[in-house]
């Protein structure tokens, strides 16, 4: 995927949820390639006759506990139990206070220059959120996503086929992402924390190391061609899994140059926000943890985009 290709494809599905339109998509931001095929439909022309590798083990997932019902001391049930909590994976990692270098000067012009940033302790869900705990959600509150009320062509539900239960949820905007995770007391992570909880805390260049690993995650070198079960790969040093590979992930944060950073972008601005991470069609350059991009956060709603929540 290249720079803001999330932005126009997300302008081409809405269009087709409305029923069409002739209006040609905006330029790439100067310095950034013209974006090449979506994912999806890049995956799909390419040749099919060789054999899929299994995916890797994957880690299973703990879940909440529902609360124990109060009882009395002859043993029934009171009226006013202790409600229930939301039987679906919480899983957090504890990510320490302290400074690290958010930013690099070895990547693309938006990501310079490396600076120093001073964050407070916060927490992070080890995994992305899951196709069966954002069913859950969706039951539990009666919540509508932005595609479904658009009338997208396709929806989350297309993605949450039988045995994706533990992959995890795609075609979410931003604001799918932000209801799911107030709905837990949470909150998306801003996206100095999400770098710094990637790097882990050794700083490093990709969750992992700072030297290339196809085997760490779910790229485009993998060949699965599609998302994978949470947990597949190795965490990273403050046990989180997926931080590179897989799905992009909701920030929120908007788009904007960094401090000392002169380059000329016509998306930084107060309309998209930022995305991290990488999805399970990116080379190299595209899942490294100083990697930023863009997607509107009211119809970008890509079948390689998910979000994990922060507290």
């Amino acid at each position: 995927m290249k720079k803001l290709l999330f932005i126009l494809v997300s302008v081409s599905l809405l269009l087709a949820a409305c029923g069409g339109g002739g209006e040609a998509p905006a330029p790439a931001a100067q310095g950034t390639p013209a974006p090449t095929l979506p994912a999806a439909t890049e995956a799909a022309i390419l040749p099919t006759n060789t054999p899929m590798p299994a995916p890797p083990t994957p880690t299973v997932l703990p879940t909440n506990t529902p609360a124990p019902t109060a009882t009395t001391a002859a043993g029934k049930p009171t009226a006013t139990p202790a409600p229930a909590a939301p039987s679906v994976t919480n899983v957090m990692a504890d990510i320490p206070a302290g400074p690290f270098t958010m930013g690099s000067d070895k990547g693309k012009p938006n990501a310079a220059p490396p600076h120093q940033v001073d964050v407070p302790a916060f927490k992070m869900d080890k995994y992305d959120v899951v196709n069966v705990d954002f069913d859950a959600f969706l039951q539990a509150t009666g919540y509508q996503t932005d595609a479904e009320k658009n009338k997208a062509s396709r929806t989350w539900r297309d993605e949450y086929a039988t045995g994706k239960d533990t992959h995890p949820v795609v075609r979410v905007t931003y604001n799918d992402a932000v209801a799911y995770c107030k709905w837990l007391g949470k909150r998306l992570p801003t996206e100095t924390e999400w770098e710094k909880a990637a790097r882990g805390p050794k700083n490093y260049a990709y969750p992992w190391g700072n030297d290339w690993d196809a085997s760490k995650a779910n790229v485009k070198a993998s060949g699965l061609r599609g998302t994978s079960v949470v947990g597949s790969y190795p965490p990273n040093d403050y046990g989180l899994f997926d931080m590179a590979g897989n799905v992009w992930q909701w920030t929120d944060t908007w788009y904007q140059a960094y401090p000392g950073n002169t380059t000329a972008d016509a998306f930084y601005g107060e309309k998209y926000k930022v995305i991290r991470g990488g999805g399970w069609f990116e080379e190299p350059d595209l899942v490294v943890t100083h990697e930023r991009n863009a997607a509107d956060p009211n119809i970008t709603a890509n079948d390689d985009l998910g979000f994990r929540c922060a507290q």
